[in-house]
Order: C-alpha cells, then structure tokens, then sequence
C-alpha cells in the first residue's frame, strides 16, 4: 500500500502538471467498490471545476476543487490509493490500461486516470477533509510523546495506528524504528524519554529522504508521471528478513505484530 512518501509524490507531481486546469467530463467504469460517494454526486462535483490544487492529507490524494467560472459550489476530490491504486496523467490517445475505474478529461487535452487493479482504492467528493491523525512531518517532539504515553500496545501498532499519526505504514514504522534503536515489540508505554525523542527525529528523516527519493517502489507504486522510486535501495530491515544488518552483520529478523509483518536486527534494536 503506499504510504506517505509514496501520497506525497503523487500528489507533488500532480499538483505540477494539473493544478490551474479544468475538469471537463468524468467517466467511471462499472466496478462498484473504488466508489465511496455515489457516481453521479462524483461527477456533478468534478465536472466543470478548476483544480486548485493537488495536496496529500495522511495516505490520501486530495484535490482542492472550485468553480471554473464562478458558478456552483467548490469541493475536493478525494482519492485514497488502497493496496495497488496510481494516479496517472495520460495523453487521451494512450492505451487505457486494464483495471481502470476513472477518467477525468480536462480542458488542456490530457487526462487524469485512476487504475486499480485490486480495487482497494476509493475515490469520493466532500466539501471538506482532514486526515484522522496528526501530520508525522509537522507534529512536535512534546506532541508525539504524548500520543504515546501510557499505551500499552507495540510501539510498531502504535505508529500504524492512522488516528494517532496519518500516513505512517509499514515500511516507513519498520525504517524509524531500526534508525532510533528500538524493537517493534516494545510497549510503547515502555519507552523512554530519550527512546521517543530518537523515534521522532528518525520517522521524520526517513519520510523526508523517501519522498526525495520518489517513495518505495516494492510492487505496483508508479509517480504520477509513471516512474518508479528509489528509497528501496536504501531499506535496512523492511523486506530484508535473513540478510545481513547494514550496520552490525547480524541476520534480520521477521515477527509478525497484530497480523502485520515486522522486520528488525536483533543487536542494534533494543
């Protein structure tokens, strides 16, 4: 599934090369599970709208919607890319590519299109829309050692858990926690004051050095101009169960944690 820094380009490349135009028309493929709002209430909100502009909030695309010529409501268009979703901008003369379950035609020729091959995804309209959990690239160090105070699940549940903090997942929790030295099985309640102010520092890096890498490109995640990224070459646990610690040689380890897989080295994680 993506995760922040994988929404987070997306969305930056999005906002770079359709941000001013104007959606013309709207067509949605007849598969019912991409869509959260009713199809007509999509397109009555799309169509005719000026995309103000293309921003991430958490681990969905939103597109801030208004009027093309002061008429109607504004909206937002809210995409969530689900396990194997992209957002691609097309020429209309391209191949439609199997599993596509949205076009957006705009008014400079191209086309927007959403494919899903899973269809874990989900596209709906809203007048308004915020992420359920705090921003991880903006929440200061007293903010985040509070939202772990007292809590007596795994700290890997904890940063997973998208209400505390929005858009941390698996790959970017395993990552933070490897830099700051800290097991995934430990009680989050357990960590120290030091333990959280690593913790912090290293989630924050890590975001940032994936989305100028342009994400993780482990299966389906493309950018919006359909090249892959690069922050894979640089994982030191996550998908490395068995090979040898970057850091220290030893073997990498694989737990699962509330049914979520969790990679770590046994010696530089404590």
């Amino acid at each position: 599934m993506p995760e922040l820094p994988e929404v987070e380009t997306i969305a930056r490349g999005l906002a770079k090369r359709v941000a001013g135009d104007v959606i013309e028309s709207v067509w949605l493929g007849s598969k019912p599970e991409p869509l959260k709002s009713p199809p007509e209430q999509i397109a009555a909100t799309l169509e005719s709208k000026r995309i103000v502009d293309v921003r991430r909030a958490g681990k969905h695309i939103v597109f801030d919607l208004e009027p093309a010529e002061n008429h109607g409501n504004p909206g937002r268009w809210i995409v969530h890319l689900g396990m194997t979703g992209s957002m691609l901008v097309s020429s209309p003369d391209a191949e439609l590519a199997k599993h596509t379950h949205a076009v957006v035609r705009l008014a400079s020729g191209r086309e927007l299109r959403f494919i899903d091959p899973r269809r874990f995804g989900r596209l709906s309209v809203m007048d308004t829309f915020e992420a359920p959990g705090r921003e991880p690239l903006e929440i200061g160090l007293d903010d985040f050692r509070a939202l772990f105070r007292g809590r007596k699940t795994p700290i890997k549940s904890a940063l997973l858990n998208q209400s505390l903090l929005s858009g941390v997942g698996n790959i970017y929790a395993d990552e933070a926690l490897f830099r700051a030295g800290i097991r995934p099985r430990r009680r989050a309640a357990s960590l120290t004051h030091d333990d959280l102010g690593r913790l912090h520092k290293s989630l924050r890096r890590v975001l940032e050095q994936a989305i100028r890498l342009g994400g993780s490109s482990i299966s389906d995640y493309v950018g919006a101009d359909g090249e892959e990224g690069f922050f894979q070459l640089k994982h030191r646990v996550y998908g490395r169960t068995g090979k040898a610690c970057r850091v220290c040689g030893s073997p990498i380890k694989r737990v699962v944690i509330a049914g979520r897989s969790s990679h770590y080295c046994p010696k530089c994680q404590k």
